[in-house]
């Protein structure tokens, strides 16, 4: 899917998926009128793209799509569309850091058989780019909380099984680590 179309079905399925349900009278499908349905900008994208997108999300089942009586269409976000949805809220995810460090250190340890190994390099690169400080290959840390957005990243990966958080208040060495974060004391 090239990232037009991964655009398009993004800003639809999020639209859905924040309405709930979306009731819309029916509309030309090669009409303006769908793109303006979505808050689609006609001039990034062609009329049709919107019409082509729920089909190809229907067919995906990420939605429903039903024909009322009176010519109103009806469409619903699935659980398989909540759940892609969610893969994409991780895409802008962010960890907001307080003002003032609490001095705990967050902790995140992972055991991932080999059979999920796309899940475990998928938590790694994450983990890395929520500049979160590689210990080992499979421990990283990170010095605010964080335990939702970890409970959260591996409920998308469904791995929640295989991770490990923690918090302390120290860690051996942690010159390095609080240079990392630029939490040096200064004097």
């Amino acid at each position: 899917m090239n990232i037009k179309k991964k655009t398009i079905a993004k800003i639809i399925l999020a639209t859905i998926g924040f309405a709930g349900i979306m009731t819309i009278v029916a509309v030309a499908p090669n009409s303006l009128q769908m793109l303006e349905i979505f808050g689609l900008g006609k001039k990034k994208y062609k009329p049709r793209s919107a019409y082509y997108a729920l089909k190809r999300m229907q067919k995906q089942r990420l939605i429903e799509i039903k024909k009322e009586l009176d010519d109103r269409i009806v469409l619903m976000i699935t659980e398989k569309g909540k759940k892609k949805l969610l893969e994409y809220n991780i895409d802008d995810m962010e960890i907001k850091k307080p003002e003032k460090w609490d001095k705990k250190w967050r902790v995140i340890s992972f055991d991932i058989p080999e059979k999920r190994k796309k899940a475990r390099e998928a938590l790694r690169e994450k983990l890395k780019d929520l500049d979160f400080y590689p210990l080992q290959k499979s421990l990283f840390v990170f010095p605010y909380p964080c335990q939702d957005e970890i409970d959260f990243i591996a409920e998308i990966f469904q791995i929640q099984n295989h991770i490990t958080y923690f918090e302390t208040p120290e860690i051996s060495n942690d010159y390095k680590i609080k240079k990392y974060f630029d939490l040096l004391e200064k004097k």
